[in-house]
This record gives structure tokens, C-alpha cells and sequence, in this order.
């Protein structure tokens, strides 16, 4: 290959880059369209092929799958898992002490109409 005084590549073999700016090609056609434009046109298409009756719907195997497919990609992330018994746990250790605040509330309120718990009589 030639090469100039700078040690480079003659200019002839270099790649064309689009609009020259460094950033890469140019976004055109559907890419360079806004994303209300992209929607509507993805729509019709979307549309049509249900109209054809070529479009692909999902019966509930293959729904069942996909998302068995889904559960085991996640579950192979151990420190994602972690995270979610975490939470679930504390959530749960919530949830219990929420309900025993309620019924020690509960037992406090007839306990006060029935005597003190020694079963001597109330002070006046």
C-alpha cells in the first residue's frame, strides 16, 4: 500500500465516513426519521400483516416458554436473585410486624374493658 510522508494510508484507501464528522454514517432513511414517524409506519405494517393473516400471535405455549426462556436468563444472575429474596424478605418481615402491631392494638383495646391481666379488679 502507498503511504504519505505522516506514516499514514494514501488517501484513496481510506473509508468514507458520511458526513465527515467523526461520529459515523449519517443516519438515512427510516433511522433518520423521528420516532412519532418511525411509530406510525411500524403500526401499519403491524396492521396489515393482521389484516393479511400473516401476522404472529402467541398462543399460550408458546407464551409459556418464552417466558420460562426469560426466568432462567434472570435466574443465572446469582447477585439479582440475592437482591430480590432480600427485598421479598424484608418485605415480609414488614408485613408480619405490621400485623402484630395490629393485634397487640387489638388486644390493649378489649384487655382494658375486660381488667388489668393479673385478673385483679381495675384502680378507679
Amino acid at each position: 500500500m502507498a503511504t504519505t510522508k505522516e506514516g499514514g494510508k494514501s488517501a484513496g484507501s481510506q473509508q468514507k465516513s458520511g458526513s465527515g464528522s467523526g461520529q459515523g454514517p449519517a443516519k438515512r432513511g427510516f433511522a433518520a426519521m423521528d420516532e412519532n414517524q418511525q411509530r406510525e409506519i411500524a403500526s401499519k405494517g403491524g396492521q396489515a400483516a393482521h389484516q393479511k393473516g400473516t401476522a404472529h400471535e402467541f398462543d399460550s405455549e408458546e407464551a409459556r416458554r418464552a417466558g420460562q426462556k426469560g426466568g432462567e436468563v434472570v435466574s443465572r444472575n446469582r447477585e439479582h436473585m440475592a437482591d430480590i429474596g432480600r427485598k421479598g424478605g424484608e418485605s415480609r418481615q414488614s408485613a408480619s410486624r405490621a400485623a402484630q402491631a395490629e393485634r397487640g392494638a387489638a388486644e390493649r383495646g378489649t384487655a382494658e374493658h375486660k381488667g388489668n391481666r393479673q385478673g385483679g379488679k381495675e384502680k378507679e
